[in-house]
C-alpha cells in the first residue's frame, strides 16, 4: 500500500531494485493501483493506492499512517477476508493474525475489532462477506497443525471479533440492503490475470507485429 501522491517514488523504488513495470496496466491504473514484475524472480508485487479493492472497496488513505513501517494489523485481515472465494492460504493468514495478536478497539498491539465492525456495520455487503469467511476459519481451525491451546485462543479471538461485529448498531439502509440479501450480488469479481507478465515482451512483439 502507499499513497497515490507518492506514485512517481514507488516507481522509481521498484526500478532500483530491477522489477520490470506492467507498462499498459500502469499508465491505465496508476492512479489507484501498480503492478511490478521480478523477472528473474517470477516474482509479482501489486501496490495498492490509498484504496484496496478487489471483491470489496476500503479507502486506506487515513490509515496508512497508523503504523510506520505497514498496514494496521485490522487492514491485514480485512485484505484477507474481503476475498470471496477465500482459500486456504488466504485462512491460514488470517489464523496467523489471530494466533498471534488478540482483538480490541485500537490499533494499538492489536486487531481493531471496533474497527472492522464499523465497515460491516456501514455496509452490508462487507457484513456478508466477513461473516462468512470467519465461519469459515472457524471450520477450518480443526485441520490446522496448532496446539488446542493456540485453536481455542484463536477460536476465542475470532468469536470475541464476531460478536463486536453483531453487535455493533445497522442503520436504516443497511437494514433494507439485508433484505434483499443474496438475490442481488454484493461482491466485486477481480479480472483473473497472469501472475508474471513481462510487458516489455509484449511491446516488442506488438511492434514486430505492426
Amino acid at each position: 500500500m502507499g499513497h497515490a501522491k507518492q506514485s512517481k517514488e514507488i516507481k522509481q523504488l521498484f526500478a532500483s531494485l530491477d522489477y520490470v513495470p506492467r507498462d499498459k496496466f500502469n499508465a491505465m491504473q496508476g492512479y489507484r493501483r501498480l503492478i511490478f514484475n521480478d523477472m528473474a524472480n517470477q516474482r509479482r508485487v501489486d501496490v495498492f493506492l490509498d484504496v484496496f479493492e478487489m471483491c470489496h472497496s476500503f479507502n486506506f488513505r487515513d490509515r496508512l499512517e497508523v503504523d510506520a513501517k505497514t498496514i494496521p494489523l485490522a487492514d491485514m485481515l480485512v485484505t484477507k477476508i474481503q476475498i470471496i472465494d477465500v482459500n486456504e492460504k488466504d485462512l491460514k493468514d488470517a489464523v496467523c493474525l489471530f494466533a498471534d495478536y488478540d482483538v480490541g478497539d485500537s490499533d494499538k498491539e492489536m486487531i481493531n475489532g471496533a474497527y472492522i465492525a464499523n465497515l460491516c456495520a456501514s455496509d452490508w455487503g462487507i457484513y456478508k462477506t466477513f461473516t462468512v469467511n470467519l465461519d469459515k476459519l472457524l471450520a477450518k481451525l480443526g485441520d490446522l497443525s496448532l496446539d488446542d491451546e493456540a485453536k481455542a485462543s484463536v477460536r476465542g479471538r475470532v468469536n470475541k471479533l464476531k460478536t463486536m461485529i453483531e453487535d455493533k448498531p445497522k442503520d436504516f439502509r443497511w437494514k433494507m440492503r439485508a433484505r434483499v440479501g443474496e438475490r442481488v450480488k454484493w461482491y466485486e469479481l477481480p479480472e483473473a490475470d497472469k501472475e508474471v507478465v513481462d510487458s516489455r515482451m509484449a511491446s516488442d512483439d506488438a511492434q514486430a507485429k505492426a
